[in-house]
């Protein structure tokens, strides 16, 4: 043990030694391995009085998932099979739940479940905290750990036990686990008087390109306004959201900038696109679960002068995170920046309020079977007269072109 132990340290030490390089140059060196040799006496301890034999990856990973999780709810340790599930993710098919999580305060909270997967056909909603999974309560989890509980095989089943957001009540949500194949545009119709209807359900590696198809579509069949839904849409790729806020931003407007710790501030600007409609006129569904990627097209739009935001105060995710991989194939998922909004604003932990208030209509006298039966009838036919806040952005794009031609 003695010799695990001793490349344990040696590890730890030239990984510290790196991070000393590079981050610790305006602190106090000698503070910074007083607190390092702390460490080492723990691991001493553990080698000596712990009851079972450890090897020392085990004690390597743990401390880095402990190390990560104390940063922020966002920031990430990644063992080699989590960081290759991340890869196949951005590229649109995986297995699992189809939830994005986060700790907030301290509790597991569901950010948005994506449209059309298991966990949204079930009933999870974005805010719901996750107080048990599969009996087992959650207090004092990691975020890894949660998601390595969530993970399982297709046609398995989970149970989550959730307090539901605005009503407080405890409610347990039976999923089955599927492969999550991702469709990052939905919908992309002619409402009525040339009204299209875009959603975007994530933004990938694609979903610019696959859009601009869409658009193409929809410009053949007379568009003259756009709904743009991003309601529970997670978030996704930083550069995939700049490229979709682009296609209805002029050249050179600000879309989002970030800063760091280390760098200096990062304006990223509208990008050249083949076609840009810069003339329709836009609104946005936004709601809890709209974040991140959501956030930065949303204000951009709007702060642009592009868009009327119309919904529910957004998720509030205005962090960036950076995933770094490591030499044994593991990796950091690791917050490096803040984004703000064009005028500057940040939205972290605040969220954006949309410029018109609309609540979904109440569903409380209907059945819960009943509403569940209605979102896969919907999956399957698509009627925007039976979605409350999309009538009301059709209603408010009409009025806006029945000015514009007058």
């Amino acid at each position: 043990m003695k010799s695990k132990l001793s490349t344990v340290i040696v590890i730890f030490g030239i990984v510290f030694s790196c991070w000393h390089v590079g981050i610790c140059l305006g602190q106090d060196r000698d503070s910074f391995y007083k607190e390092l040799d702390i460490f080492a006496e723990g691991l001493a301890l553990i080698e000596k009085k712990y009851v079972e034999d450890k090897p020392a990856k085990d004690l390597i990973y743990g401390a880095m998932e402990g190390l990560l999780a104390s940063l922020d709810s966002y920031s990430q340790f990644l063992d080699p099979d989590d960081y290759k599930e991340l890869i196949v993710e951005t590229e649109g098919q995986f297995g699992g739940l189809g939830i994005e999580i986060t700790m907030k305060d301290g509790l597991l909270t569901i950010v948005s479940p994506i449209e059309d997967t298991p966990a949204w056909l079930a009933g999870a909603t974005a805010g719901d905290i996750i107080v048990k999974i599969d009996g087992e309560l959650t207090k004092g989890i990691t975020l890894s750990e949660a998601v390595k509980k969530l993970r399982g095989e297709p046609g398995s089943t989970v149970v989550l036990t959730v307090v539901r957001e605005k009503t407080r009540t405890l409610e347990d949500i039976t999923i089955i686990r599927g492969i999550i194949q991702i469709k990052d545009i939905k919908h992309a119709v002619i409402l009525d008087a040339n009204i299209g209807y875009l959603r975007i359900a994530e933004f990938r590696e694609n979903t610019a390109r696959d859009m601009d198809a869409a658009l193409l579509n929809l410009k053949k069949e007379g568009l003259a306004g756009l709904i743009i839904d991003v309601r529970n849409n997670p978030g996704g790729l930083l550069y995939s959201a700049i490229e979709i806020a682009s296609r209805f931003v002029p050249d050179g407007k600000i879309i989002v900038s970030t800063k760091s710790r280390s760098e200096k501030e990062i304006v990223y600007t509208s990008v050249l696109a083949k076609e840009k409609y810069l003339d329709i006129p836009l609104v946005v569904l936004i709601n809890k679960g709209s974040a991140s990627g959501s956030e930065i097209l949303a204000a951009a739009l709007r702060e642009n002068d592009r868009a009327i935001l119309l919904g529910e105060t957004t998720f509030g995710k205005g962090s960036v995170q950076t995933v770094i991989p490591l030499s044994d194939g593991a990796a950091l998922r690791l917050t490096t920046s803040k984004y703000y909004t064009p005028n500057g604003e940040s939205i972290h932990e605040k969220g954006i309020n949309a410029d018109i208030v609309v609540v979904p209509q109440d569903q409380s006298k209907e059945s819960k079977e009943d509403v569940f039966k209605a979102l896969k009838e919907q999956k399957e036919n698509f009627d925007y007269k039976k979605d409350y806040q999309i009538v009301r952005a059709a209603d408010l794009l009409k009025g806006i072109l029945v000015l514009k031609g007058k």
